[in-house]
């Protein structure tokens, strides 16, 4: 180990000379321009109200599931790293950071550690590897940073240079953080986004209640179907008005079908009454897909899908610790019969914009790319969440483009609640990126100045273009 921690400038970049040369040119025409990110869950009040960050453990290793989850399958409890514990004492806040200084180890080779390295390094100009013995003093020097100026939300904001950054939002939210911000006029973008999951979903137990939340919310009785649907056209109304360009959905899978009205009017009265069957329920939830789509051809929000997730995996934990702590686990999914009904209705509408993403590898050259080669709807949502990788990085690049070029893909989602690491995840991406396109100028399949046409187009024009931006 050496005196001083440091970075290599060249990290991810290709290792044969030639080709990393090329890389080198391109990832310094795009290292520095500005972070666009479409979909993540930083909450904003966080920018709202400027509030400044608590500690270390809380900031940084508390909201990273990444972090947390492999930790955990250590031996690590949950609690012991702050999971849905509150506000800690200094005390516990020393000790989780500890612990994950002491499982620095366990981060080798995975994106988290080279998200983490380049927030230690760079953002708090860390100089020493994480380790038992440097615990305490790692913690003291991001704590000693968290209480100055420079390392409040919005002064992080303009240093991370991000342009612009989207929020998840529950459909009768009233956006009040997002209208502060804009009346106040504040100079970077911070936009909602529709996510409408639970809402959508007739066989949860706590169905008929959310249809009186969304009634409040719009002035809109649900206590019928076609009540139902207008006070959804209301609340998405709303969130556009408030600046929001996306919806977001993630259920069980995409299938899609269309019911006529009266057969899904009577589905909706049984589960407000509580009697819907499963499949009953199920049929109305892709059903219901169909009219987002709709609603989506006619108010212009992008439409984004991500499916297949087995949410919240370990009973235990959840009961523990809640949702989103860890133990979502990806499944198998399929696009193409299940879009099907869908796209046939909507997939060449004019202005309409589907954006599919899957944590399952296996359909990015047999379905996804196929699908946004042709459609001039559907565009290949990049790799996240658990293949926002190097290596998943490039096999997309190589599963997708053949088919539907670089032109049909989203640009970089970071999809994070851990604000530091938006950055880290930024540059990973146009590091992997500008790799494969030098692996393709030194093959003599693209010219250099076209790949740099690309690579500033990946970060720059795909989420603008394919987020309506």
């Amino acid at each position: 180990m050496t005196a001083t921690w440091t970075l290599h400038p060249d990290r991810l970049l290709p290792a044969e000379p030639s080709t990393r040369a090329v890389a080198r040119r391109l990832y310094a025409a795009v290292k520095d321009l500005p972070i666009i990110s479409p979909h993540g869950h930083v909450p904003p009040e966080w920018i709202a109200q400027d509030i400044p960050f608590h500690d270390p453990t809380s900031l940084l290793i508390t909201p990273d599931h990444y972090v947390c989850r492999l930790m955990h399958a250590s031996g690590v409890d949950l609690a012991d790293l702050g999971v849905n514990q509150g506000l800690l004492d200094e005390a516990a806040f020393r000790r989780a950071w500890r612990i994950f200084c002491e499982s620095w180890p366990l981060y080798r080779g995975t994106p988290s550690r080279f998200w983490m390295e380049t927030e230690l390094v760079e953002i708090f100009g860390v100089t020493q590897r994480p380790s038992a013995a440097t615990a305490d003093a790692i913690y003291d020097q991001i704590a000693g940073c968290l209480a100055r100026p420079e390392f409040r939300p919005r002064a992080l904001m303009d240093s991370f240079d991000i342009a612009l950054i989207a929020t998840t939002d529950d459909p009768c939210d009233d956006l009040r953080h997002h209208e502060a911000l804009r009346n106040e006029g504040y100079h970077r973008r911070v936009l909602p986004t529709f996510r409408p999951d639970r809402y959508l979903e007739p066989g949860r137990a706590e169905f008929p209640q959310l249809m009186g939340d969304l009634a409040a919310a719009s002035g809109i009785d649900t206590g019928d179907y076609r009540g139902f649907i207008a006070a959804l056209e209301n609340r998405r109304a709303y969130f556009k008005a408030h600046g929001a360009v996306s919806t977001d959905h993630s259920h069980a899978d995409v299938i899609t079908l269309t019911l006529e009205e009266p057969e899904a009017a009577r589905i909706y009265a049984a589960a407000l009454a509580g009697t819907a069957s499963e499949d009953e329920a199920t049929a109305l939830r892709r059903h219901l897909l169909v009219e987002m789509a709709r609603m989506s051809v006619e108010d212009g929000l992008v439409m984004t899908l991500h499916p297949a997730v087995f949410r919240n995996h370990d009973p235990g934990a959840l009961a523990a610790y809640g949702p989103d702590t860890g133990h979502d686990i990806p499944l198998a999914v399929e696009f193409t019969r299940g879009l099907q009904p869908l796209l046939a209705r909507y997939g060449n509408a004019d202005g309409f914009h589907l954006v599919l993403f899957t944590l399952d590898e296996t359909v990015f050259s047999r379905e996804i790319a196929p699908l946004a080669g042709y459609y001039r709807s559907v565009y290949a949502g990049v790799p996240w969440w658990f293949i926002d990788a190097p290596e998943a990085m490039r096999r997309f690049r190589g599963a997708v483009t053949e088919t539907a070029g670089f032109t049909r893909t989203s640009g970089f989602i970071d999809d994070t609640r851990a604000f530091c690491s938006i950055p880290a995840r930024h540059d990973m991406s146009r590091r992997v990126d500008c790799g494969v396109l030098a692996q393709l100028v030194v093959e003599h399949r693209l010219d250099e100045d076209e790949a740099l046409d690309t690579a500033v187009a990946l970060v720059a024009h795909n989420p603008r273009q394919v987020f309506k931006l």
